[in-house]
């Protein structure tokens, strides 16, 4: 059995100036794959409402179904650091709840950490969860679960002020105890002057190559979902098309009658 990774491994992997690799899981066999050939970091990102799930975004997700996916991706995984997406609601209303709902996705989901979203307005709820000795992962600048608020998924940090307040939440959450910290759909530039500013890992989406390290979501870099089309996203395989093919071979021959032969058939 390998040795799981840690924060303090992803701390000491910016000071290094070694490359953080993230992608999301939700489910036992992707997360397997995905251990297998060293990712340092798993997130079980809200995303599998989108993904997963078929919503339009992630608001409809729920906290029971965040453990539920953890615990399958914690179950598939030895090695990664997993981190889990504390969803809509979970950790806005109070800081009591913030703490109930984060000791849920440790306690019954085996997550080692959680990641929620905001930067100032958040400070005081990242720092009471990291109080009960839970580990936090910021999120700034786009964050999904604000849509509504921002129009739509539009990149954040172009005008000036737009840009100040994105380096005074990645100070907020720097202060507030969080070991890492996601950049997502911000300039390159203004990615770069975060992470330089702060001492934990940035970890960019749709922010540029001078993040310490990089996440994305699975589906999107297999081809597995065609829902959106990110310009940051690099496909990597088109399992789909592959999905697809096997499926048509299989109707055709239940179909024609070649399947099941007696190969596959008991005497």
């Amino acid at each position: 059995m390998r040795t799981r990774k840690t924060i303090l491994d992803i701390g000491l992997m910016k000071q290094q100036h070694d490359k953080i690799t993230v992608l999301t899981a939700y489910d036992y066999p992707f997360a397997q794959l995905m251990d297998s050939v060293g990712i340092d970091m798993i997130l079980v990102g809200d995303s599998v409402g989108s993904v997963f799930s078929g919503y339009d975004n992630t608001l409809p997700v729920t906290l029971d179904e965040m453990i539920y996916h953890t615990r399958a991706v914690v179950r598939g995984s030895e090695q990664a650091l997993i981190v889990t997406d504390m969803p809509f609601m979970s950790y806005q209303v109070d800081k009591r709840d913030a703490r109930l709902n984060a000791g849920r996705l440790v306690k019954e989901g085996g997550t080692q950490a959680v990641k929620l979203e905001g930067g100032e307005h958040m400070a005081a709820t990242i720092r009471s969860i990291v109080d009960i000795d839970i580990p936090v992962v910021g999120h700034i600048g786009l964050t999904p679960q604000s849509i509504h608020r921002m129009g739509g998924f539009k990149v954040q940090g172009r005008e000036e002020e737009q840009a100040r307040r994105i380096l005074a939440d990645a100070k907020a959450v720097e202060e507030s105890g969080a070991f890492a910290m996601v950049l997502e759909g911000v300039p390159r530039d203004l990615a770069k002057r975060v992470t330089e500013s702060v001492s934990i890992p940035t970890i960019g989406i749709g922010a540029g190559a001078d993040c310490d390290g990089q996440v994305l979501v699975i589906h999107d870099i297999l081809g597995l979902c065609d829902k959106y089309s990110p310009k940051f996203v690099k496909r990597y395989a088109d399992i789909s098309t592959m999905i697809t093919t096997g499926v048509d071979a299989y109707i055709k021959d239940v179909k024609s009658g070649d399947f099941p032969s007696s190969e596959h058939s008991f005497k």
